[in-house]
């Protein structure tokens, strides 16, 4: 089977479009949490990240297609024997075309969110140097103030 890449978007699935678009609607407490103060425009490595994207024949909660690395948030309902399967054939078919999948369970999201910015700091850089990449500029964000100049009045 053909290899994913960073500059190839074979794996992408158009036809589950409006089902991960149905799921984006409705994110999970924990999902939604990783992805506003972690995921979304860069905030934690200036990697863009993607929510619920078609990849193969699977939802990933989340995937960063440079670094082919996608990221589950599995609910406790993932403890269940079937779940489990499910989820072990998910992660090996994604593996077997070049992406790495990290796991979290909600608590960990809901309760340590620190140290899950941690771990997936840690595997960002394991991912970039793997494919020799360079570290991203800083994303610019827009419709806000310059981050360093909060705090102060205009008249200052």
């Amino acid at each position: 089977m053909e290899k994913a890449g960073p500059s190839n978007n074979w794996h992408y699935n158009k036809n589950l479009k409006p089902f991960a678009n149905k799921l984006r609607k409705n994110m999970t407490k924990a999902e939604a949490c990783l992805w506003k103060y972690s995921l979304r425009a860069g905030k934690l490595s200036n990697w863009q990240f993607r929510r619920q994207r078609p990849v193969l024949n699977y939802i990933a909660d989340f995937m960063c297609k440079e670094l082919l690395l996608i990221i589950e948030v599995d609910g406790f309902t993932h403890n269940w024997e079937e779940t489990l399967d499910k989820d072990e054939k998910k992660e090996n078919d994604l593996e077997s075309v070049g992406f790495k999948v990290l796991r979290f369970y909600d608590d960990e999201v809901l309760r340590d969110i620190d140290n899950v910015n941690r771990a997936i700091e840690q595997w960002v850089e394991v991912r970039r140097k793997e494919f020799g990449l360079p570290p991203p500029a800083r994303l610019r964000h827009s419709g806000g103030p310059n981050p360093l100049q909060r705090g102060k009045c205009s008249s200052q």
